[in-house]
């Protein structure tokens, strides 16, 4: 069974910075586009930040030029460098991953547990 396990989240003040990490273990399928997504209380769960297999990255526009995501295909790992953090980015954090099957005929997706991010102002 695949597993993402998402780390690194925790209580910040205004204006700090935190590493989010996610580790996809026990995948025999490449994986192709990675994200990270947030759930504030009450609310929806929204994207954040995208990144696909070749490196290439989308951003909500809240968080762009404070927040980068990464990958490391060899390890597969995926980041989410936070800076400047604001208290509306309080939330649970879930990693996403997608993977097609290798006939292309199917695609697997699965997420992660959430890490909790809390900002205080």
């Amino acid at each position: 069974q695949v597993q993402l396990v998402e780390s690194g989240g925790g209580l910040v003040q205004a204006g700090g910075s935190l590493r989010l990490s996610c580790v996809v273990s026990r995948s025999n399928h490449r994986i192709s586009i990675m994200a990270w997504y947030r759930q504030a209380p009450g609310k929806e769960r929204d994207l954040v930040a995208t990144i696909g297999s070749g490196g290439s990255t989308n951003y909500v526009d809240s968080v762009k030029g404070r927040f980068t995501i990464s990958r490391d295909n060899a390890k597969n790992t995926m980041y989410l460098q936070m800076i400047d953090l604001k208290p509306e980015d309080t939330a649970v954090y879930y990693c996403y991953a997608n993977m097609p099957s290798s006939d292309g005929a199917t695609t697997y997706t699965y997420w992660g547990q959430g890490t909790q991010v809390t900002v205080s102002s």
